[in-house]
């Protein structure tokens, strides 16, 4: 049963995303374990205040500016990301080039076709991952399986929501990694080159709004997007406002 949500309702950001992710385990694509992973992040950006906070949107920029650099970016599409945001994961593909992975922890072939197939009713193109026919190094679980000519061969991965194992894994690569990630703390951003702390709802959309300006503009002007961002003073920032619940 779909629950519409009033507009004047206080919560009614985070209750359409709750109904996304419940979508999402109706439709395939998440996986039960992701409502637990989504209420763990939720209460994380009740205490951000449910923004973009500075921080975030100059780590925002200077993804924006990795992504439009690299020679083979590839953006990894879990079944939270996928539920979430698949437009904006789309645009953000379409704004910087960059190639579209489903690579799950919980893998079956049944939800990776079914999150590529939803990709692509979103206007993707072409989605890597039903294939697998590489492996990442030091890596157990089912997110070893990836792409050879996709997350395998990236210099530049965007990785979204929590994967600690994962991300250790891909930095031992060499890869350039942003991590979107509500939790400051978690190993996924304290490993990313680009720590993005921010809901996903809000940091794809803004991502992509960033590649859209800065790919008119001079490559200097994106080489100063990614040398004026200091990862530990975007960690530190969050880390505080979450811990002090100073908002401005």
């Amino acid at each position: 049963m779909t629950t519409e949500v009033p507009d004047e309702h206080p919560r009614s950001d985070s209750l359409r995303t709750r109904h996304r992710i419940e979508a999402g385990v109706d439709a395939g694509l998440t996986h039960k374990q992701g409502l637990i992973a989504e209420g763990r992040g939720e209460a994380f950006d009740y205490l951000l205040g449910e923004r973009t906070i500075p921080s975030a949107e100059r780590a925002e920029r200077a993804a924006a500016a990795h992504l439009l650099r690299a020679e083979q970016p590839v953006i990894s599409v879990n079944g939270n990301a996928a539920a979430l945001v698949p437009d904006g994961i789309v645009a953000l593909a379409d704004a910087t080039g960059a190639t579209i992975e489903v690579n799950l922890f919980n893998r079956t072939d049944e939800r990776v076709a079914a999150i590529a197939d939803h990709l692509r009713a979103h206007g993707a193109t072409e989605v890597e991952g039903e294939h697998a026919d590489a492996r990442i190094p030091g890596l157990a679980s089912e997110r070893a399986k990836v792409a050879a000519d996709g997350i395998h061969a990236a210099d530049v991965v965007l990785v979204p929501l929590e994967d600690g194992d994962r991300a250790e894994a891909l930095d031992e690569m060499g890869k350039v990694e942003v991590v979107v990630d509500l939790n400051p703390l978690s190993r996924s951003p304290q490993v990313a080159a680009v720590p993005v702390v921010d809901n996903l709802v809000r940091a794809i959309p803004n991502i992509a709004a960033h590649a859209r300006a800065l790919a008119d503009r001079s490559a200097a002007d994106r080489e100063r997007a990614i040398d004026e961002f200091d990862r530990e003073e975007a960690l530190e920032a969050a880390e505080q406002t979450i811990r002090t619940g100073e908002l401005d």
